[in-house]
């Protein structure tokens, strides 16, 4: 028999799933030193194939995972820090780390999980342990600080999903202890990232600045291993953020351009997944993750984040959402969209684009394929030719009320 799930019954599984996470700890030592130490919740969404559909899962980390120590590693000059947690019968989760020198982020975020758990996945038809990835998830902190994130925060691992929430964390740790001294991650309220004011010191957000003008339009793209371009855009990115000043002691917005020839890209191609990773200089790290749906043939803009260092911020900036969807297109075409777009992707951080072109999948050459244009374009191509029509309208009404003057003024004369 044929089981259907309704939404309300996810919900509540849901909703169960998180009422039991419990947060768990979790360390990586070289000798008696600690390099890596996490204390956090977290679950997972995954979904899978039986015999006659899909299916999908919640489940939680459980108190009982522990640190893979063959796995796990501080790091080398040629390789880096790795945590993996391991739990029930052959489930893993795995984060690597990256530093420039300043900041230590999340370079991936790795699930492993076996389809022969049955009590897990029922009915699974196949018993494969599948490993999926996901870069660059927005997770990253000032060295020496531990990064905090209360809100739970979700990221997409191929066709899972990874929820953490309650998060303290560090890499590349001086001691043993997590630093006293946080990073808050954006999503958290800026008033837990403000430090105590004085009597009379206001905190209120400041007036929107005056916009830096129109951001330069940038070509971008994505090489395959054979050096073919399998991803391509071009467009014009402004950054819209808040972030508490240290200066001024007070949320501030900024908006920042992103400059082309400042800008190097980078990212990856797969069949049903694609990111372009734009990063200008050593402290501003954007990334767009493409999805493409392999049974509608339709691919949109699933993921943005960004990680940035201010001079000014009293932690770096990060901010992250791989729940969107912006810039539907179909499978063969390019998407284009010349009129002004806002992404909104968290309370705080949005991404202007403007004269935005792009196609991260079936690229052939390295031309872009036949535009499918976004509505706003449309409707700035409905104005002329609705004004034109008015007009002619008007020109027409004007012409037979003439003919028609003309025509009695000419009754009233008489034949002698």
């Amino acid at each position: 028999m044929r089981v259907y799930y309704s939404s309300a019954v996810l919900i509540i599984a849901w909703l169960a799933v998180l009422g039991c996470i419990q947060a768990v700890t979790l360390e990586v030592k070289e000798g008696n030193s600690t390099c890596i130490k996490a204390e956090l919740s977290a679950s997972f969404s995954v979904t899978y194939t039986t015999s006659s559909s899909t299916r999908t899962v919640q489940f939680p980390l459980p108190n009982s995972t522990t640190v893979d120590t063959a796995s796990s590693s501080c790091g080398t000059e040629e390789s880096s820090p790795w945590l993996v947690a391991v739990f029930g019968p052959g489930h893993a989760l795995g984060l690597s780390f990256s530093t420039n020198g300043s900041l230590y982020s999340v370079a991936n975020l790795t699930l492993q999980y076996n389809l022969s758990d049955t009590s897990t996945f029922p009915d699974a038809n196949s018993s494969v342990v599948i490993t999926v990835v996901s870069a660059s998830v927005g997770i990253s902190a000032t060295l020496n600080t531990t990064y905090h994130c209360v809100s739970p925060s979700t990221f997409a691992v191929g066709g899972a999903t990874v929820t953490f929430s309650d998060m303290r964390l560090e890499a590349y740790m001086p001691g043993n202890e997590l630093s006293p001294t946080e990073s808050i991650c954006m999503a958290d309220p800026t008033s837990s990232t403000a430090p105590p004011t004085t009597a009379g010191t206001t905190t209120t957000a400041a007036p929107a600045p005056t916009p830096p003008g129109t951001p330069e339009r940038g070509t971008y793209f994505v090489n395959k291993g054979n050096g073919t371009q399998c991803l391509l855009a071009q467009m014009g990115l402004q950054l819209n953020f808040t972030y508490f000043s240290r200066s001024q002691n007070k949320t501030v917005q900024e908006l920042l351009n992103l400059t082309p020839n400042l800008t190097t890209s980078s990212g990856s191609c797969e069949a049903s997944s694609a990111s372009l990773v734009l990063t200008q200089g050593q402290i501003t790290t954007l990334n767009f993750t493409f999805t493409l749906n392999s049974t509608s043939k339709k691919y949109h803009l699933s993921g943005i984040t960004l990680l940035a260092d201010r001079a000014d911020a009293i932690a770096p900036i990060s901010a992250s959402n791989s729940s969107l969807d912006y810039l539907r297109s179909t499978l063969g075409r390019s998407y284009m969209c010349n009129a002004e777009q806002t992404l909104a992707v968290v309370p705080s951080f949005s991404l202007n684009t403007f004269r935005l072109q792009v196609q991260p999948f079936q690229v052939t050459t390295d031309q872009f394929d036949t535009a499918e244009e976004c509505q706003m374009d449309q409707d700035l191509m409905l104005i002329p030719i609705i004004v034109g029509a008015a007009l002619a309208g008007l020109v027409l009404i004007v012409l037979i009320a003439y003919l028609i003057g003309r025509k009695r003024s000419h009754a009233g004369y008489q034949t002698i």
